[in-house]
């Protein structure tokens, strides 16, 4: 086989350059993702013609892909998921839903797109990767409003990922097949967690992991590795997405995980420096370089990225309404701006919709750049209001130094 490396080299070298431009501008609250995707573009086909995407780009990319869900998976905050909490957000995501699908039936109507069950799906996600840094940052994570929003990111990511999976798959099976395929899915990813969890503790066993974990065998991290690998395999098997087998590997390591005495305090963070550090700003700058910027040029489609937008917002944004109940005066409108913001799944679930055909290359574009859109300005806006909250203000001042939203995913 006759392999060629400079398309990588330069994926590669935008996915280092990108936040550490970033990092001279730390005033700049920009997550990476943002410059990746848009440098990626730039050294692509649509601009300077400097990359396409060969195999080693291609698998490395999908690999970055399955990375993504994988962390997003360890991102789940099982413990906020109970009482009134789960209540709120699960019935606030329903609601997100049921506007997600009249909102798109009103739009398949103007003929602004076709297949609104899709765009429902894609209009429904929130990106809790870039969620949890801003409330960190503000010091709201342990709070009830923080709470609020972070399970409301976690049901909307995992819902997302399942229906894109249940309705969109590249297998053509009928409804009852892939819900049965799911099950079967589900069924094997709950043996895997209850195997690792005993296994666990095992004392032999804990005992050489212990050993092995900072030597170069680095075994747990191979170990995640050999999981999510595995899921993601047995998922594209059964004719279901990589995500949804990423997704569910670190859901499963998060339930498993929950002494940290049984693990490696540092172990979490080997994984997204293994992610972040080397496979996902591949996927991200691979997205960028197949974005199809011309799309944009034609005035109806370049309508429809303010068009996405609202229809995010108001998705994400009016369920938050039923959390007054729970939270101060003013955290009702931060919480609508946090949970309209979405990139990571429009990215990922617009390739597969393209693959699939089940979204036109315009469409696909206008998502795109309506999420790099909402993550540009929905957090930013966030914050701001935290900062005119005087007792969210003083929180704020109180909170330890986090990592900077330039650095964030």
């Amino acid at each position: 086989m006759d392999l060629h490396f400079t398309n990588l080299l330069i994926v590669v070298a935008v996915g280092f350059l990108a936040p550490l431009t970033l990092g001279f501008v730390p005033r700049l609250q920009l997550p990476a993702v943002v410059l990746e995707i848009v440098a990626g573009i730039v050294v692509g086909p649509s601009v300077l013609g400097w990359v396409e995407v060969d195999d080693p780009v291609a698998v490395l990319a999908i690999v970055g892909l399955a990375f993504l869900l994988f962390l997003a998976g360890l991102e789940v905050e099982f413990d906020q998921l109970r009482g009134r909490v789960l209540k709120a957000t699960a019935i606030g995501f329903a609601a997100s839903f049921v506007i997600a699908l009249v909102v798109s039936g009103v739009l398949s109507g103007l003929g602004v797109l076709d297949h609104p069950l899709f765009i429902a799906i894609v209009l429904s996600a929130t990106s809790l990767g870039i969620v949890i840094p801003v409330l960190k940052d503000a010091g709201e994570v342990g709070s009830t409003f923080g709470q609020l929003v972070i399970a409301g990111a976690t049901i909307a990511d995992f819902a997302t990922v399942i229906l894109l999976s249940l309705f969109f798959s590249r297998e053509a099976s009928s409804t009852t097949t892939k819900l049965i395929l799911l099950g079967g899915l589900f069924l094997v990813a709950l043996l895997v967690g209850l195997a690792l969890a005993r296994v666990e503790h095992s004392r032999r066993l804990r005992e050489n992991l212990r050993r092995l974990q900072d030597t170069t065998a680095q075994i747990r991290v191979r170990g995640a590795f050999v999981l999510m690998i595995g899921l993601v395999a047995l998922a594209t098997q059964l004719g279901l997405e990589v995500i949804l087998g990423a997704f569910l590997a670190g859901a499963i390591l998060t339930l498993v995980d929950r002494d940290t005495m049984l693990t490696h305090p540092d172990f979490r963070r080997k994984l997204e420096a293994a992610g972040f550090g080397v496979f996902i700003p591949v996927f991200f700058v691979t997205s960028g370089v197949r974005y199809d910027l011309g799309a944009l040029g034609d005035v109806s489609i370049l309508v429809h990225v303010p068009i996405f937008l609202a229809a995010l917002f108001v998705i994400r944004g009016l369920p938050a309404l039923l959390y007054r109940p729970l939270v101060e005066k003013g955290q009702v409108a931060v919480s609508m701006l946090l949970q309209a913001t979405s990139l990571p799944f429009i990215v990922a679930s617009t390739a597969i919709g393209l693959e699939l055909k089940v979204v036109s290359p315009g469409n696909a574009a206008a998502l795109i750049a309506a999420g790099l859109l909402s993550v540009v300005l929905f957090p930013a806006a966030a914050l701001t209001l935290l900062k005119r909250n005087p007792g969210m203000r003083a929180r704020m001042d109180t909170a330890p130094p986090h990592v900077p939203a330039a650095e964030a995913m």
